[in-house]
C-alpha cells in the first residue's frame, strides 16, 4: 500500500490530510476543555450544539461554496480554506461566551467544507491508475482511524506540559502545514465551467446526479447504514462502558480503539480485497455485517451479561462496526471517480459529502434521544432497522451488473 507514496504529488497531499487531521484531533480536545470552563455542567449540550453546527455546515454550505468557487484553481481553494482555519483556530482561546464558540465553529467547519470535498476531488486526477488510486483511498482511510487513536493520546501528553490553550496553536500549525504541502504541490487544471446553468441548477448538480445514476444511488443508500453504527459508536460509546458495564473513561477510549482497530484492519486488506471481488459484493457485505454489529450492541443491553461476557460483546460488537463502515467508506470514493468527469466530478465529490453528513443528522439524534428516552436497547433496535432498510435498498438500486469503477467501464470486467 505504501508504494503509492512514490507518486510525489500525492505523497505531498498525503502529509497535507494527516497534518490537518493531527491538528483537527487536537482541536476536539481543546474545545471539549473550553467549553467545560465557559459552560461547566452543561459542557456536553455545547459540544451537542458545535457537532450539530457542524453538520448544517456540511450538508449546507458544501454544495453552495462548491458551485460558486468552480472557477477558482483548486491550489488557491485549498489554501485559502486552510488559512482560514488555521485564523480561527488561533481565535478559539480568545472566546469568552458561548455563543462565540458557535459562531466561530460554524466558520471553521464552512471551511472545512470547502476544503474536503475539493480535496477528495484532485487526487483522481493525481492518480490516473486505478489500482494506485484504490491504494491512496486505503492509506488516506488508514490515516484517518489511526489519526482517531492516536490524537488524544497526543493531546494527552502535551497537557501535561502545556494549558490547553496552546493545543490551538498546534491546531493552527497543522492547518499552516497543510496549506504549504499544497502550495508547492502542482495541481490538474480546472476543466472549464458552463456558466450559463443557473447558480440553483450548479449547487443542486452534483445530487442530482447521483439521484440518477443507479451505482450513486446505492451509495447513497449505504451512507445511511454507516450514518447509523457510527452514531451508535459516536454517541452511545460512553454510555455503554461507563454505564452498562461500569467502565472508566480509559475504556471509553479502549472501546473506540476497538471500533478503530476494526476500520483500519479492513482498510489495509481493501486493495487486495478488490483484486478478488467487485465493490458492489464488498461494500453490500459491509452493509449486511453493520446490522448484525448493531443487533450485537442491543443484545448487550437486553440480556446484562456477566461483565467479562459484556466487555468481550462490546470489543467484538465495535470491531465489527468498525470493518463494516470501512468496507462501505473506504471503496466509495472509487464509485465517485467511475461515475464521474473531470467536468462533474468536484460537484460529485461535494454531494456525497454533503449527503452522507445530511445521514448524521438523523441518526446522531436517534442515538442520543431515543437513547435516552427509550434506553439503549431501543436505540441499537431503532438504528439496526434503519440499517437493515437502507442496506436492503442499496441492493435492490444497485444492479449487480452495473459497472462501478472507471477500470470497469473500460474494461467491461465489473
Amino acid at each position: 500500500m505504501l508504494e503509492v507514496l512514490r507518486h510525489r504529488r500525492f505523497r505531498r497531499l498525503f502529509t497535507a490530510q494527516v497534518v490537518a487531521l493531527i491538528g483537527t484531533g487536537l482541536l476536539t480536545v481543546a474545545l471539549g476543555l473550553l467549553a467545560y470552563d465557559l459552560a461547566g455542567a452543561d459542557a456536553g449540550a455545547v459540544l451537542g450544539t458545535a457537532l450539530a453546527i457542524k453538520m448544517v455546515a456540511y450538508v449546507f454550505v458544501a454544495p453552495i461554496v462548491s458551485a460558486v468557487t468552480d472557477r477558482v484553481p483548486r491550489r488557491v481553494l485549498l489554501v485559502s480554506a486552510d488559512a482560514m482555519r488555521a485564523a480561527i483556530a488561533l481565535t478559539l482561546p480568545f472566546v469568552s461566551d458561548v455563543w462565540q464558540i458557535y459562531v466561530l465553529i460554524f466558520v471553521l467547519q464552512a471551511a472545512s467544507a470547502t476544503f474536503t470535498p475539493a480535496f477528495q476531488s484532485v487526487i483522481p486526477s493525481v492518480l490516473d491508475d486505478e489500482e494506485d488510486y484504490t491504494r491512496g483511498l486505503s492509506l488516506s482511510r488508514f490515516a484517518y482511524d489511526l489519526e482517531s487513536l492516536l490524537s488524544p493520546v497526543l493531546a494527552a501528553a502535551l497537557l501535561t506540559v502545556i494549558s490547553y490553550n496552546l493545543l490551538f496553536v498546534g491546531t493552527a500549525a497543522g492547518f499552516v502545514v497543510s496549506a504549504l504541502m499544497v502550495v508547492g504541490t502542482r495541481l490538474p487544471r480546472l476543466v472549464a465551467v458552463d456558466r450559463s446553468v443557473p447558480l440553483v441548477a450548479r449547487i443542486t448538480m452534483g445530487a442530482r446526479i447521483m439521484g440518477s445514476n443507479p451505482v450513486l444511488r446505492g451509495l447513497l443508500a449505504m451512507n445511511m447504514v454507516v450514518g447509523a453504527a457510527t452514531a451508535l459508536v459516536v454517541v452511545n460509546s460512553v454510555v455503554y462502558v461507563r454505564d452498562l458495564l461500569g467502565g472508566t473513561a480509559s475504556a471509553v477510549a479502549l472501546a473506540l480503539g476497538c471500533y478503530g482497530a476494526g476500520s483500519m484492519v479492513v482498510a489495509l486488506a481493501v486493495p487486495r480485497l478488490l483484486d478478488r471481488i467487485t465493490d458492489r459484493r464488498l461494500m453490500l457485505a459491509g452493509a449486511t455485517i453493520l446490522p448484525i454489529g448493531l443487533s450485537l450492541a442491543a443484545l448487550i443491553t437486553a440480556t446484562e451479561p456477566e461483565a467479562a461476557a459484556g466487555w468481550v460483546l462490546l470489543a467484538v460488537a465495535w470491531v465489527v462496526l468498525g470493518a463494516g463502515t470501512s468496507m462501505i467508506n473506504t471503496p466509495s470514493a472509487r464509485l465517485l471517480r467511475g461515475q464521474s468527469d473531470e467536468t462533474t466530478r468536484p460537484a460529485v465529490f461535494t454531494a456525497q459529502f454533503s449527503l452522507s453528513h445530511a445521514c448524521f443528522l438523523l441518526t446522531y439524534p436517534i442515538a442520543g434521544w431515543v437513547g435516552a428516552i427509550g434506553g439503549q436497547f431501543g436505540a441499537a433496535v431503532a438504528l439496526a432497522l434503519l440499517a437493515t432498510l437502507a442496506a436492503v435498498a442499496a441492493a435492490r438500486v444497485w444492479p449487480a451488473t452495473t459497472t462501478s469503477t472507471a477500470e470497469a467501464v473500460m474494461t467491461g470486467s465489473r
